[in-house]
């Protein structure tokens, strides 16, 4: 548990500047996500050409006395309340899906991540056309909108018809975990700084800061669902997958990651436990 992983995985080859008969020559560096790219988004083969274009016209225009003008970036355009065909929904047709999906029969009846009322949001995803509706511009957008409910672990998913403002599906499925929302990445750190088996993840936050860690907003939280493998596991953890349960990989903000792999997160009996191996 009080495994460090240093602040670089991998590790980074500076580049040199060489001087070669009297001209110095760069050599570039790629950065981790950046291959094939420069900063400006180009390909590093034309990096050089774009540049010595432009101060080829910096120099040009400081020659003849005129001022370069300033770079404008122009403003993205009015996203419109109601996307078309298959248009990525819109923020206000994601608001009004999740308003509209979550009923108040649904919300009394439901239980989010942290105990309070109502189902814990997961998200929402343009629905697929019906069969016969595909390459229609008239076809309906509709919406499906993903809870799930800590009460009796149950994934509820609503098909909302953007048109009409109406539910026009549910269903509900056991054992079945898409990817953890924000919030509940959050609730299994919570849960974990509270925990005895946190101790190794708050002695390394110290160790990398010299503070205290007492909440999850002073980490960033990556996390996978962990589901039970025969053998794999104490019993404590042997209904992950039927539970939502989590195995996090924190990271001190601006500093290292630190290996917590051994520890799963049970977010629906609240517990932490220790991989066997």
């Amino acid at each position: 548990m009080r495994n460090i992983v240093h602040r670089h995985l991998g590790k980074m080859v500076a580049g040199t500047a060489i001087a070669v008969a009297g001209t110095a020559a760069m050599v570039a560096v790629t950065l981790p996500g950046t291959a094939g790219a420069d900063d400006n988004g180009t390909r590093a083969g034309q990096s050089a050409p774009q540049a010595a274009g432009a101060a080829g016209a910096g120099e040009a225009a400081a020659g003849s006395g005129r001022a370069v003008p300033p770079g404008v970036v122009e403003a993205a355009p009015a996203e419109g309340q109601q996307g078309e065909g298959r248009d990525p929904l819109t923020d206000d047709e994601l608001q009004r899906a999740e308003k509209i999906a979550l009923s108040r029969q649904l919300f009394r009846s439901s239980e989010s991540v942290d105990g309070d009322r109502g189902p814990q949001p997961l998200g929402v995803d343009l629905a697929e056309p019906e069969a016969d509706e595909v390459g229609r511009p008239d076809a309906p957008r509709r919406a499906d909108v993903t809870f799930y409910d800590y009460r009796d672990d149950t994934l509820v998913t609503r098909t909302v018809d953007l048109g009409t403002g109406k539910v026009v599906a549910t269903g509900t499925q056991h054992g079945v975990q898409p990817p953890l929302s924000r919030a509940e990445k959050a609730e299994a750190a919570g849960l974990l700084i509270a925990d005895p088996l946190g101790s190794g993840l708050k002695a390394d936050y110290k160790d990398a800061t010299g503070k205290a860690l007492t909440s999850p907003d002073q980490l960033q939280l990556s996390g996978a669902v962990y589901r039970a493998a025969p053998g794999a596991q104490p019993a404590a953890l042997d209904q992950c997958g039927e539970h939502r349960c989590v195995r996090l990989f924190p990271k001190v903000k601006n500093g290292p990651w630190v290996d917590a792999r051994q520890l799963v997160i049970d977010l629906s009996a609240r517990k932490v436990a220790r991989l066997d191996r």
